[in-house]
């Protein structure tokens, strides 16, 4: 009882789907060694008709050839069923053969004998036919087809995963949508090239089914004459007639697997099925079935034709032909009605939030010169830099900014373009593709022919040159890049520029989802419980400001955690942070571990600086005189910092720290300011120079 119970739980957990395909190719390979009744062969015959008009139908029903991807191997399996039941088939006739006509079940008697009128020399003729038109014709054009679209499909693959790229960088779909896209790609491939190897199934299956066939004639002449007795003539007529009856049985599902093969290879992807494309694109014209008619009229008027059948064929085509231009002139005279009626209709409609076009957080437009660096078809460079150029800034900074959409703008000059940043511009400049920018340093020791500019991105002297001037104007120190490049560091600089501004509530919220994988509970603490969403912002905000990166989201969130409860000045929760984000702040301004060559300030500057900040709060009490000198001496100190060779920092007390960063970087951007306290107890300070009254 509990065996039995066991068997039912075990096949109650089965899959059959799974089963299924094992089974099926068990109950093959067994048919090739197990003798097989006629009555199972006659059901096994039956099935493989079946099996073959099911696998046109959807053929020709498919809409796409990878809705049919597992073409390929159900026409490894059906010709593999097909080689078994001729196995089986011709074991049961060369022993059974002797015994009458439906020796080897009543599907063969029928081909073999009602088919072909019992006559085997007609029967050897049609088989012969058919292996004709499904060996030379059908299987070697659907081979050659098959072969062709898998070359170009492997050919077009690096441009579609390319064009699937830029759709997904400029934000026209999705994560989701571009991994679909590519994993249909990749299937596409996989499916043309396996259609490539399981064509020569077929050529095989027709090459086996007329080896097969001279193979039972001979050994079942020699059977029926040496073994049973039998006459000559009966003795060929009986198995010839049995071996056409099973090679005709064979043959015939074998040429409708071929026909399904040549439809999946030579359709076109459409979203309407087979049937409907023959139909709309044949019969749509009815020019040309009035000519058609036409024609075949004037064939049925010759003497000796049957001009009954001719006649007939051309009334039918006529009448169709004059039926459609009917409904064409109709649907001519009912259309300006219609258009009025819409119009009318649409004229009062009231304007709507669908109306409203949402800004581009980033935008570039281009003028039509550079549209080929941008178009997806001709494979645009500057749409790779781009993408490489969000996974940087993501890399580097710390959030996902917003796609950069690019669009054609007229207005432009031919090369030129212009970033936008929620819809101002924040950024121009000109590009000509298939010529190189040449950016002067500073240590250049020749000139160069060609237009004179400068480089967009950082306002450096250089020029436009021809491509093949690349080689000289390296050898002169110029820094030679192409146009793709010029457009994408102007675009990557301007990013960076502004990341405060691209860092906007919804990429503050996603940061903090990012977060939250690792440490929800850190996460969930702190917002909104002691921070809200829109301070967090304004912190990050201040942070991008000054150029400090926000990848150290842990270290960020724990300070704000451990000063959120005691203020919730955004400024002062900043300077925490920059305090706990210390060591990376110093460490990308003075990578190692050597000494720190710094600015500071004189000690009097620094006291009038500190009554300034105690009066005004914010720096409004400078004097506009004091201010002024301050600010030239600081630009003086950091050039002779950078002419030595060293980052412009100032080092001064955490009091004056936000005042002077905020001071002097309008003017100053390049000069960073840090605060005492933000270098690390490791650090060795060495001031170079003193900014005050008499620097």
């Amino acid at each position: 009882m509990n065996d039995t119970l066991s068997l039912q739980n075990f096949f109650a957990r089965a899959n059959v789907r799974v089963l299924a395909a094992p089974l099926l190719i068990v109950m093959i390979l067994a048919m090739m060694v197990l003798p097989l009744p006629a009555v199972l062969l006659d059901v096994f015959f039956t099935f493989n008709i079946a099996i073959s008009i099911m696998v046109l139908l959807v053929a020709m029903y498919t809409r796409q050839a990878l809705e049919f991807s597992i073409f390929p191997t159900v026409l490894l399996v059906t010709t593999l069923l097909r080689l078994s039941l001729n196995v089986a088939s011709t074991r049961v006739v060369l022993l059974e053969g002797h015994s009458g006509p439906d020796a080897a079940g009543k599907v063969i008697e029928a081909f073999g004998h009602f088919l072909v009128g019992g006559n085997y020399a007609v029967g050897i003729v049609v088989f012969a036919i058919l292996v004709v038109i499904n060996f030379v014709v059908i299987t070697k054009g659907a081979g050659r087809v098959a072969e062709v679209a898998a070359r170009f499909t492997l050919d077009a693959m690096p441009g579609k995963q390319m064009a699937i790229d830029a759709d997904l960088n400029a934000g026209l779909i999705g994560e989701d949508e571009a991994r679909k896209r590519r994993l249909e790609v990749g299937q596409e491939a996989e499916f043309y090239g396996s259609m490539d190897g399981a064509s020569k199934f077929v050529r095989g299956d027709a090459v086996a089914g007329i080896i097969i066939l001279f193979i039972n004639v001979i050994g079942g002449f020699i059977v029926g004459v040496l073994q049973h007795d039998m006459a000559l003539a009966d003795a060929a007529k009986q198995y010839t007639l049995l071996t056409i009856g099973d090679g005709l049985v064979a043959q015939i599902p074998a040429l409708i697997i071929s026909i399904a093969a040549g439809l999946v290879v030579t359709r076109v992807g459409s979203d309407r099925d087979m049937g409907e494309q023959f139909i709309g694109q044949i019969f749509r014209d009815p020019n040309v079935m009035s000519i058609t008619a036409g024609i075949i009229g004037t064939l049925g008027l010759i003497p000796g034709m049957p001009n009954l059948v001719f006649l007939t064929l051309a009334g039918g085509l006529g009448a169709i032909a004059w039926k459609m231009k009917q409904r064409a002139a109709q649907a001519a005279q009912e259309a300006p009605v219609q258009a009025v009626r819409d119009s009318a209709t649409s004229e009062p409609a009231e304007a709507s939030w669908s109306d409203v076009a949402p800004v581009d957080v980033l935008g570039l437009e281009v003028g039509y010169r550079i549209i080929p660096l941008v178009d997806k078809g001709q494979d645009g460079e500057l749409l790779r830099r781009i993408r490489g150029l969000r996974k940087k800034f993501a890399q580097d900074v710390g959030f996902l900014s917003a796609p950069v959409h690019i669009r054609d703008n007229l207005e432009l000059k031919p090369q030129g373009y212009r970033i936008t940043l929620k819809g101002v511009e924040i950024g121009a400049g000109e590009a000509f593709p298939g010529q190189h920018l040449a950016i002067n340093p500073g240590r250049v020791n020749g000139t160069l022919p060609g237009r004179a500019t400068s480089d967009p991105a950082f306002g450096l002297p250089a020029i436009w040159i021809d491509a093949n001037m690349r080689d000289q104007a390296n050898a002169l120190g110029y820094t030679v890049v192409d146009a793709a490049t010029v457009v994408a560091t102007h675009l990557n600089h301007v990013i960076l520029t502004h990341a405060a501004e691209l860092l906007g509530r919804q990429e503050t919220q996603a940061l903090l989802d990012h977060i939250a994988k690792e440490s929800p509970k850190l996460v969930e603490d702190l917002v909104p419980k002691q921070i809200s969403l829109a301070a967090l912002q304004r912190v990050l905000q201040n942070l991008l400001e000054e150029g400090v990166g926000i990848r150290d989201m842990r270290t960020i969130v724990e300070t704000l955690a451990e000063f959120a409860p005691r203020t919730q000045d955004p400024l002062e929760l900043t300077a925490q942070i920059r305090i706990a984000l210390g060591r990376a702040i110093v460490q990308g301004l003075f990578p190692g571990a050597g000494e720190m060559s710094v600015l500071a300030l004189d000690p009097q500057l620094e006291r009038m600086l500190g009554q300034a900040v105690a009066t005004g709060g914010d720096g409004a009490g400078i004097e506009p005189g004091l201010a002024d000198a301050l600010l030239r001496h600081a630009a003086n100190a950091a050039r002779a910092q950078e002419d030595l060779g060293q980052p412009a920092v100032l080092l001064v007390p955490q009091g004056l720290r936000w005042l002077l960063s905020r001071f002097l970087r309008r003017s100053l951007p390049q000069l960073k300011v840090l605060s005492h306290a933000e270098v690390p107890d490791s650090r060795t300070i060495r001031v170079t120079s003193l900014i005050g009254a008499h620097s």
